[in-house]
């Protein structure tokens, strides 16, 4: 499960494949409401953006096929939309979406050389990728808040949040990960806004190298992680932004922003409480 929070609560470079506009979403002006995705798209456009980026071929071999859709916009902005294997039933959930457009105006102050007025951002919420028809077994662990595998398909899923923002001329795709490990598998799309939170993410990678990621997020989730002073840390989410717009490129990109982040890492150290960790996961049960 990939879980985020909205703003209420607590780069490398590399080739794409977007599809073109006239391929796929034709350029409807419609009025928001209950049946539109994002206020704009039917649901048969939606389920063409899905064919196009191969989400429905990658089902069926995963034998999820065939597949049930619900979408909802009965809270606009924010959208729901959930993908189903059969039918729509709780046991059969294989998406699960929570997402809006809207502005952004960061609470904490942002470094001075990035020009951030008030952007328009795709904003996640909520997504849950997940297989159905698998389970774990005593010898697998989950992930935090997982209920099953996922589908290994979080590319794919990406790719298309970022068509759907460039189609939408969003500047950005905006999350804030309720989970550490979110933000880890998010990490070779989204930077932190604040570059000590990149520090700090990058910190904790770097202090726990040889541990294996799965084990990693428990002991974040379950507050095994100390601060050089003995504090015990505790994850906070904030904002974490695929930056479409060329200012929020450049400020990601530029060495004041890498610099700072390589400054603030070294004095960043962390260390893992086994002993907390071990009592804390022989007490979970699966």
């Amino acid at each position: 499960m990939i879980k985020f929070i909205n703003d209420k609560k607590k780069v490398r470079k590399r080739q794409s494949y977007f599809l073109e506009t006239k391929d796929i979403l034709s350029d409807l002006i419609g009025h928001k409401g209950t049946l539109l995705f994002l206020g704009k798209y039917s649901l048969n456009e939606v389920l063409a953006v899905l064919r196009k980026r191969s989400f429905v071929k990658d089902a069926q071999k995963r034998n999820l096929w065939p597949l049930d859709y619900k979408m909802d916009s009965s809270e606009f902005p924010v959208q729901k939309f959930k993908i189903f294997y059969k039918e729509c039933k709780l046991e059969n959930l294989i998406v699960d979406l929570k997402i809006k457009e809207g502005r952004f105006i960061p609470k904490k102050k942002v470094p001075e050389y990035l020009p951030f007025s008030e952007y328009k951002f795709l904003i996640l919420e909520w997504l849950t990728l997940q297989n159905p028809l698998l389970s774990f077994s005593k010898d697998t662990l989950p992930l935090p808040g997982q209920k099953h595998p996922g589908l290994n398909l979080s590319r794919k899923v990406i790719d298309v949040f970022i068509y759907l923002a460039r189609l939408n001329k969003a500047d950005g795709i905006l999350a804030f990960p309720a989970y550490f490990h979110n933000a880890i598998l998010f990490s070779r799309y989204f930077h932190f806004l604040d570059p000590g939170k990149e520090a700090e993410v990058m910190a904790i990678r770097k202090a726990a190298v040889s541990i294996p990621f799965k084990q990693l997020a428990w002991i974040v989730y379950l507050n095994c992680l100390r601060r050089e002073d003995g504090m015990l840390y505790e994850w906070i989410a904030e904002e974490q932004v695929h930056p479409l717009n060329s200012k929020l490129k450049k400020y990601f990109n530029s060495n004041e922003y890498k610099d700072e982040v390589k400054r603030l890492q070294q004095n960043l150290h962390f260390s893992i409480d086994w002993d907390t960790y071990n009592n804390k996961m022989s007490q979970l049960t699966w």
